[in-house]
């Protein structure tokens, strides 16, 4: 049993010249990603005032988990520019392990801190679709990490090594969890909270800014996994 499988070339058909544009753009790209994860999470956490209330935590923990940890944890793997450039393929799965877990554990965290406030408010649960899509996001994070052991640690599912198709899998169910997480973050432009703190142009730039992260961690797994023809047993 063989399996052809033929990966979209990066840049195919285009001279030197533009050649090296079209690097250049993708490596800007990539490194505009950088910084927009990172100013997410530090402007959101400068607006929640974390300390001043157990609801002020929450917004804090799950940037923190998602704008930047599952961010970083995905980019460390760009070709154009990623931080651990210079470290082999191992170190970068081992930095990836590390950053998705630290996903888990904070978002949780957050989750906690949300749920906390809400008791102690006496205010109903889930009634936002920030907050059912959030739920979801984190149910799906849970499973996600659970696929990742199986990809790192192979003998826990009786396989000398993980199959291609695992990777793939997973690579592939990433990504929807990277959107999950992108759109649970628009909507939280949308609370209560956030439109009593943010207005005007400012409110418009929260909200489109975690698309372009978004759209740079899906042109990165797309061209790593998505082949150019279908797979042949």
């Amino acid at each position: 049993m063989r399996s052809d499988v033929e990966y979209s070339p990066v840049g195919e058909g285009l001279g030197m010249r533009d050649f090296w544009l079209y690097v250049w753009m993708r490596r800007a790209a990539v490194i505009c990603a950088h910084v927009t994860g990172l100013g997410l999470t530090l402007l959101i956490s400068l607006l929640s005032r974390p300390g001043t209330s157990l609801f002020s935590w929450h917004p804090v923990c799950m940037s923190f988990a998602y704008c930047l940890c599952m961010t970083e944890g995905i980019l460390l793997f760009s070709l154009e520019a990623s931080p651990l450039c210079f470290k082999s393929r191992k170190d970068k799965v081992n930095l990836h392990w590390v950053c998705q877990a630290l996903v888990l554990v904070v978002a949780m965290t957050g989750l906690s801190f949300m749920v906390a406030s809400k008791n102690v408010s006496e205010r109903p649960h889930l009634v936002t679709w920030h907050s059912l899509l959030g739920v979801c996001t984190l149910a799906a994070t849970v499973l996600q990490v659970a696929c990742g052991i199986g990809v790192i640690f192979p003998k826990l599912l009786s396989l000398s090594s993980p199959p291609p198709r695992l990777k793939l899998y997973h690579a592939t169910c990433g990504l929807v969890v990277y959107l999950m997480a992108t759109v649970t973050v628009m909507l939280a432009m949308f609370t209560d909270w956030f439109q009593a703190t943010v207005k005007g142009v400012a409110w418009w730039a929260f909200l489109l800014l975690p698309l372009f992260p978004a759209l740079v961690v899906m042109n990165q797994i797309t061209n790593a996994y998505l082949p150019r023809k279908k797979i042949t047993s």
